[in-house]
């Protein structure tokens, strides 16, 4: 798939939006609304927590000064074509009824792996799930969960955090569907959904996960996205608990990262995330594959379907 096709599937994107200010040199600012935030200030040493981040999430609890829908334009979700349209009770406690598409299966007494594949940006459409086919062509059951807010769904955008309680919620709706084999689970995501795939990935065991085009650093998120921001900024740990690099020792499978050669580099951040992670023994890799932040993606999931089949 070309990254013009990619293009048409994505136009409305926060990462489209992300490569057109880079394309034109335009500062983030300048495709902000009215009455955006001001700049997040980045801090000179990111910190490293020494709490799991699992321990972590359960004694924190975001707060939320804005209550607004995700932050992307969307029509409400039908069925895409090879899809099944089911709900899962999003996180925490099951409060929120989400959609999800599930690849079209039959289970049987030989247990089939699984992929649970978090979207870019913030929302999804049909398009998210044309990228899925190599997935159930390899053998995969694959699911595309939806969050909080997209698609005119309830609950409130939280930048990450919340959200995050959905993709776990996903992958355990997943993993005890009939027929689906619980040690060989794998977790991807692209973009905003790399970035959630991280937070999973810290706080429950999968196979192996491939977070692809991931943001591990929220402090440069949120201060390209001012618009964005709906928590208490004066809070550090708000913005900690939406960084995996602060909690890379807390990653709990092996990780391949990828991005495309064309994105804006955020070297440092994912070196660092990788030292952190490294430094307790944890397996984890970081790869360049051809293409922009929106097209790196065909290559980028055959290349979880490599990584993920050495542990099938």
């Amino acid at each position: 798939m070309t990254d013009k096709r990619m293009d048409k599937i994505f136009p409305f994107s926060p990462t489209r939006r992300a490569l057109l200010a880079g394309t034109f040199g335009l500062g983030a600012a300048a495709l902000m609304p009215k009455g955006a935030h001001s700049e997040v200030d980045l801090p000179p040493v990111l910190p490293l927590e020494n709490e799991d981040y699992a321990r972590a999430r359960e004694r924190f609890q975001t707060h939320l000064l804005r209550k607004m829908s995700a932050p992307e334009k969307s029509e409400p979700l039908g069925t895409p074509p090879g899809a099944r349209r089911v709900t899962y009770p999003g996180g925490p406690n099951g409060s929120i009824e989400l959609v999800a598409w599930l690849s079209e299966y039959v289970p049987e007494k030989k247990l089939k792996p699984a992929v649970l594949f978090l979207h870019g940006g913030n929302a999804t459409g049909d398009g998210h799930w044309a990228l899925m086919k190599p997935y159930w062509e390899a053998g995969f059951v694959v699911m595309l969960p939806s969050f909080r807010g997209e698609n005119g769904q309830k609950g409130y955008y939280s930048g990450f955090y919340d959200e995050t309680s959905d993709a776990l919620s996903a992958a355990e709706f997943l993993e005890n569907l009939p027929g689906i084999d619980k040690d060989r689970f794998f977790l991807a995501g692209h973009s905003n959904g790399g970035t959630l795939s991280l937070l999973a990935a810290m706080t429950r065991k999968f196979r192996a996960a491939v977070p692809v085009s991931a943001g591990v650093n929220s402090w440069r998120y949120f201060n390209r996205y001012t618009d964005e921001l709906c928590f208490d900024e004066s809070n550090q740990q708000e913005f900690i608990m939406r960084s995996s690099v602060c909690f890379g020792h807390s990653l709990k499978c092996p990780t391949l990262l990828l991005r495309g050669t064309e994105e804006r580099p955020f070297d440092a951040d994912h070196k660092l995330l990788v030292e952190r992670a490294t430094s307790v023994g944890t397996k984890i890799s970081h790869r360049l594959l051809p293409g922009t932040h929106n097209g790196v993606v065909p290559h980028a999931v055959d290349e979880s379907i490599r990584f993920f089949n050495n542990f099938v």
